[in-house]
């Protein structure tokens, strides 16, 4: 890791600039407000994020590998035809690949082996608020590329990516694939692209991934596998209610359902409740009533056009340099840079 000042940071594996955990109290009291919030409100929601605790976050890994879920294929696709030319267009000066969020590491592996090979001098830095999600994302990728330099940070994405900044002597390389830009909604997008802005440098790189709007019918079937993972994965929220915050859903009561809005051009995802009923959530002290039928809302996975994305980038700073497709134009990593200047 590039640094001002390398007293001990050079030794450490992670350092943690939130100085909590993942399970610290005061993350767990931000869960339950926003449990409170969401199922308090009429239509009822829930935020996605919070989908992905060591359970979800398995369930997702089976997920990218079901034969309906084309994400994941068509971006490997993109990385393995296009990462000479990626790496290229970054250059071999010294570079810091910050991968924002800490996953299986199997794509960013395609970037990292093809650095290797061209003598690039770089330092992986994965930034999670998981100690745990971060050792264990490291030791996967340290297990298949020995002797890679990973330092990981523990800390929220701007937080991390401001104090990378403020190092000032390697050009941040932000890596946030996978199309995660579509489970924002698109004011929540643009506030995003536009910290992400203000905690770069000048020059600093972005490779985002976005899922393209295309037939309809692919996209339901990507999100509504016949063998009933994505249902098991948004149901697992309602299980880490019950086991954080001692609430008393019954998942047998309630039934995934994921459509196209052709409004909004993003897939909705709910859970629904098959009858009339109650649930108590003990950390709380609230009783949720439910109709019959009334669905609380999971997720949104919006899908882009190329003139989206355009826009994207332009109202919160960024340059294009090009976007990269896979063969059936399903999916592009797009990347920009950061101006200015």
């Amino acid at each position: 890791m590039c640094s001002k000042n390398n007293q001990n940071i050079s030794q450490l594996d992670f350092l943690d600039l939130l100085n909590q955990n993942i399970q610290h109290p005061e993350l767990q009291q931000k869960f339950a407000i926003d449990v409170l919030i969401g199922l308090s409100h009429s239509p009822k929601w829930l935020p996605c994020k919070y989908i992905y605790d060591e359970q979800g976050s398995h369930l997702f890994g089976q997920i990218m590998k079901l034969p309906e879920y084309y994400l994941t294929n068509c971006e490997t696709e993109i990385l393995e035809t296009h990462k000479r030319k990626i790496i290229d267009t970054i250059g071999r000066q010294k570079i810091n690949l910050v991968e924002l969020g800490a996953g299986n590491g199997e794509k960013t592996k395609i970037l990292l082996q093809e650095m290797i090979e061209k003598k690039t001098q770089f330092t992986l830095i994965p930034i999670d608020i998981s100690h745990t999600a971060l050792e264990t994302f490291s030791k996967n990728l340290k297990a298949r590329i020995p002797g890679i330099h990973i330092k990981g940070l523990v800390s929220e994405y701007f937080k991390g990516l401001k104090w990378l900044s403020n190092q000032n002597h390697c050009t941040n390389v932000v890596l946030f694939l996978g199309s995660n830009i579509g489970n924002f909604e698109p004011p929540e997008a643009d506030v995003f692209l536009s910290s992400l802005w203000n905690a770069c440098n000048d020059g600093d790189y972005l490779l985002i991934g976005f899922d393209l709007k295309k037939d309809i019918r692919l996209l339901l079937d990507a999100y509504n596998d016949s063998k009933g993972i994505t249902a098991l994965f948004n149901l697992n929220l309602l299980s880490r209610i019950n086991r954080e915050l001692d609430g008393n859903f019954n998942l047998d009561q309630f039934k995934y359902y994921g459509t196209y809005d052709s409004f909004s051009g993003a897939i909705k995802s709910y859970l629904i409740s098959q009858q009339k009923q109650s649930v108590t959530i003990d950390k709380l002290s609230r009783i949720f009533t439910f109709k019959s039928w009334e669905s609380i809302h999971t997720e949104s996975s919006y899908k882009y056009l190329i003139d989206d994305i355009e826009e994207l980038a332009q109202k919160n700073g960024f340059v294009i340099i090009e976007h990269f497709f896979d063969s059936r134009y399903y999916f592009v990593d797009s990347l920009w840079q950061v101006q200015k200047k």
